[in-house]
């Protein structure tokens, strides 16, 4: 079958590129699910303490992507136990500001701000800026955390993951909760743990990237109480309270007075297939090691990269196994650089590659989405660059 709109992804698993490649056994999984009608709410729980057990949490949620669960996480920290407040959002009562750092804002927090939430920004990126080395420090969180916070969000990256442990001292000191987004931050698989283990109270990552999952999907792992307030949020509950009988350890009903109506995050709902073909790709993802998974990946770079021109490209991550190897693909200056993009996606099958930001002579192959049967198409692509 061909579907309208083919191309070769060597940019990675980017959802307008359509995300990773199902893992192996998820295919599987959501055709056993096709087979058979569950109880979603059943399902949920199940799920919730699969992803707990692989990342250390209380308790977990099968999101609609990692967007989805930054929604869910804002609810949950906006609304918390107050079924009528859960009921008001995006509307807000007391409880309405999420503290963050004015250099991990980006374009994916309007999913907080969906929630009802009003962004309070802190600190000032000086290297970002080019104007000094400071960024924003614990003193700063703490100097506007007010009656009126609802969380503290910490966008994760490689450099900035060592400042959340006094960050999250911070937060808790004044008993707020820390929204870690760590969409994109697999591998290494020790982040599954990591971002929890140094403070956070709720961390998010995408489904459908490297964990291979379905493209829409992602998780939500983190406190119990949170996570309950996320689910009842997201979940459908056109049910009488007397037949409404979850699991205690996914949602608690004594913490609660009823049951809310359907909230801000009921939009983002999953369906069982979603559900079965996430947790089969955390089970594949957890069977491999990081090692295995790098020198997979680093297998198909070395593949490009003796069939292209000597200097034409050079093998970026090699002996970092925490990371995804790519090729950087050099030319001499901006131009070429646009012009050969423009060659490429131009094809009869069009061939992404990843920009730099900040660095117009060069663009990355990124080998996660790329099948075996495309790495030589990939190789005589790159060699008929004019």
């Amino acid at each position: 079958m061909s579907l309208p709109g083919h191309i070769l992804n060597a940019a990675g698993p980017l959802t307008r590129l359509s995300g990773g490649p199902l893992a192996p056994g998820v295919l599987q999984a959501m055709a056993e699910a096709d087979a058979v009608s569950v109880d979603l709410m059943q399902l949920h729980a199940h799920a919730g303490m699969r992803i707990a057990a692989a990342t250390g949490a209380e308790s977990g949620l099968v999101t609609a992507g990692a967007s989805a669960g930054l929604l869910l996480a804002a609810a949950a920290c906006l609304a918390r136990d107050d079924i009528a407040r859960m009921n008001m959002l995006p509307c807000t009562g007391q409880l309405r500001e999420i503290v963050i750092a004015r250099s991990h804002r980006n374009g994916y927090d309007h999913a907080l701000r969906m929630a009802g939430a009003h962004l309070i920004e802190v600190g000032l990126p000086d290297p970002v800026a080019g104007a000094g080395v400071r960024d924003v420090e614990p003193w700063e969180y703490a100097a506007m955390i007010g009656p009126g916070t609802a969380a503290v969000s910490f966008t994760a990256t490689r450099s900035n993951a060592p400042q959340l442990p006094e960050l999250a001292a911070v937060a808790h000191a004044a008993g707020v909760p820390v929204i870690v987004d760590a969409a994109a931050e697999l591998p290494p698989a020790d982040n599954l743990r990591r971002f929890l283990a140094d403070g956070a109270d709720l961390v998010v990552f995408s489904g459908g990237k490297v964990l291979g999952g379905p493209a829409g999907t992602g998780l939500l792992a983190g406190r119990r109480d949170l996570i309950a307030s996320a689910a009842l949020q997201c979940l459908d509950l056109d049910v009488p309270l007397a037949d409404f009988a979850p699991p205690q350890d996914f949602i608690d009903m004594r913490r609660y007075a009823g049951l809310p109506r359907h909230g801000v995050g009921r939009a983002a709902k999953l369906g069982k297939h979603e559900i079965a073909g996430l947790l089969a790709a955390l089970d594949h993802f957890l069977s491999e090691t990081d090692v295995q998974r790098h020198a997979r990946w680093l297998t198909i770079c070395q593949e490009v990269a003796d069939a292209v021109p000597e200097g034409r490209v050079t093998i970026l991550n090699e002996a970092d196994t925490s990371t995804v190897p790519q090729l950087k693909v050099n030319f001499a200056d901006a131009a070429a650089t646009r012009s050969a993009r423009e060659f490429l996606e131009t094809r009869v099958v069009p061939v992404h590659l990843r920009a730099v930001p900040g660095d117009p002579s060069m663009l990355l192959v990124n080998p996660v989405c790329l099948r075996p049967d495309e790495v030589a198409a990939l190789s005589a692509a790159l060699n008929a660059i004019p």
